[in-house]
């Protein structure tokens, strides 16, 4: 099973990405956060294959917070 985080400042678009990702037999959606920060939080709290991420976010963007992930 592919554990899959999604990262978006916007639930509406979270949704609809939970609904795509939920309805495959292969991947679960682990979790959801709005910001870039609490992305790389929730990344060291459990175990992710795939971060689905908005490079435009409040607190800290898609861009660092994937830099931190990657570090």
């Amino acid at each position: 099973m592919i554990k899959v985080l999604l990262a978006d400042d916007q639930s509406l678009v979270r949704s609809g990405f939970r609904m795509l990702i939920d309805s495959s037999d292969d991947m679960e959606t682990v979790g959801e956060v709005e910001n870039g920060r609490d992305a790389v939080a929730a990344v060291k709290a459990r175990p992710v294959d795939v971060v689905l991420m908005d490079i435009r976010m409040p607190i800290m963007d898609g861009t660092e917070a994937t830099r931190q992930i990657m570090s």
